[in-house]
């Protein structure tokens, strides 16, 4: 699947992190070299994209330099050793200065590394900086930060979206070849598409959250956003601590198309896109699905009541110490979430069981379900309402639409560049049975090649 490179490129713009790490092994390329070109980048593209919110080029340098004296006394980290990654301001560094998007922690420097970052420093990775967060990572637009707003690197106008806004800008302009970013409600996938990058979400606790700030512990996830499916599934077994087991596929796919509507409006030209896309990869194993549509109310409102209740557990302290502290449309939010009642909320959990049920119900007749991973394309920055079809709704409702359900029920899913629609980047998801992630990831990358 082919995208045009961006206005705005860097080194790194559609690079494999694996023939990165072979060159490398072979001499041809140091850390140091790579580091020095992610440095470059950022400093000529940043000030465009504002992807990232911190970066210190002697840290990221020391750390190239480990890297490539392992080289040269022959010891292997793995893959990622000597690779360039940015971390989301959300993901605790000892090193680098993490704010979490938020003025309540400006030069908040933690005493150590979240567990991922931790696993990312013992596979060899160059952590190079901090990327931009959606204030707590609560709001799917990126938009709303301490920093200020990411923005698109194929029009630095819109929207990344959100809430890893910087490590999908990041990646997707060629800053980095990678990016480690937290999906609550989409926000891995939803910056993944509308940036034109890959964005995998694993299921629920496959990846340590130990050092991560919490938005909502039922529903957060930790994964990698990458050019191609191979690196993410790189980065996904470093922070997951182990390789993803070889998988065969001894019957021909069966592949499910959320039909149009089943869980809110779509743009007919996105559709029209992303439905060719899933055409072009899975034939004739393709078929719709309609089985969502009776489910996807409750499974929204059940999502909003777990997120809005644990939001607020996080946070009820700072909303009752210092308010004013909040971006305004995070406090917003979070005056809202003040109000979920305790029987709603163990309502809602019991709900969450059920439809874990009723996926894995599905899944014994699938193996993917497929859909736009986000129903628009990127809007302008501050924009809050859009038009889709007849009708007029809320942008933030509508990028959340498609991506939400599969943090309710913990399924993996991978969002994959699906072209363009009007010039800026769509992205075809993919979801996965519970716990299926190292067949969604090995199936997709052997079908799936990103030119």
């Amino acid at each position: 699947m082919n995208l045009e490179k961006p206005t705005h490129a860097g080194y790194f713009f559609g690079q494999s992190v694996i023939a990165l790490a072979e060159r490398l092994r072979a001499g041809s390329l140091t850390s140091v070299e790579l580091t020095r070109a992610a440095l470059d980048s950022i400093e000529r593209l940043n000030p465009i994209l504002n992807a990232f919110v911190q970066i210190d080029a002697p840290i990221a340098l020391a750390q190239a330099r480990k890297a490539d004296e392992l080289f040269a006394q022959g010891q292997d980290l793995g893959p990622l050793q000597g690779i360039p990654v940015a971390v989301k301001d959300n993901i605790d560094t000892f090193d680098y200065v993490t704010t979490y998007g938020s003025a309540h922690f400006e030069g908040h420097r933690p005493s150590r590394d979240a567990l991922c970052v931790q696993r990312l420093r013992e596979a060899g990775a160059v952590i190079v900086g901090k990327t931009l967060t959606h204030e707590f990572a609560y709001g799917p637009t990126g938009d709303r930060s301490l920093q200020g707003a990411a923005r698109n690197p194929w029009d630095p106008r819109c929207i990344t979206g959100g809430s890893s806004a910087g490590s999908a800008a990041a990646v997707a302009s060629g800053m980095v070849p990678l990016a480690l970013g937290t999906d609550t409600g989409g926000s891995i996938r939803i910056p993944a598409a509308l940036c034109g990058v890959v964005g995998f979400k694993p299921s629920f606790a496959s990846v340590p959250l130990e050092g991560v700030f919490p938005l909502s512990s039922s529903l957060d996830h930790v994964g990698p956003i990458a050019n191609h499916v191979e690196d993410a599934r790189l980065l996904f077994e470093a922070v997951a601590g182990r390789a993803c087991a070889p998988t065969t596929n001894s019957r021909p796919l069966r592949v499910g198309w959320i039909t149009a509507g089943s869980f809110g409006p779509v743009d007919a030209e996105v559709e029209r896109q992303v439905y060719q896309t899933a055409q072009q990869l899975f034939a004739d194993a393709l078929q719709e699905t309609r089985e969502l549509e009776p489910l996807a109310a409750a499974m929204k409102d059940t999502l909003l009541v777990l997120q809005r209740a644990e939001a607020f557990d996080v946070h009820a302290e700072r909303m009752e110490d210092a308010p004013l502290k909040f971006e305004q449309e995070v406090r917003e939010r979070l005056e809202l979430s003040r109000e979920v009642r305790g029987w709603q909320y163990i309502r809602a959990q019991a709900s969450q069981a059920q439809y874990q049920a009723a996926m894995a119900r599905l899944f014994e007749h699938y193996d993917f379900l497929v859909s736009p991973s986000v129903p628009i394309t990127a809007t302008e920055i501050d924009v809050r309402e859009v038009r889709v079809g007849e009708q007029r709704i809320d942008v933030r409702a509508a990028v959340l639409s498609h991506t939400s359900p599969w943090n309710l029920t913990g399924l993996p899913a991978i969002s994959l560049p699906a072209g363009q629609v009007g010039g800026m980047p769509v992205g075809l998801q993919v979801i996965g049975a519970a716990g299926e992630d190292d067949r969604l990831l090995q199936i997709m990358a052997s079908l799936y090649v990103r030119d």
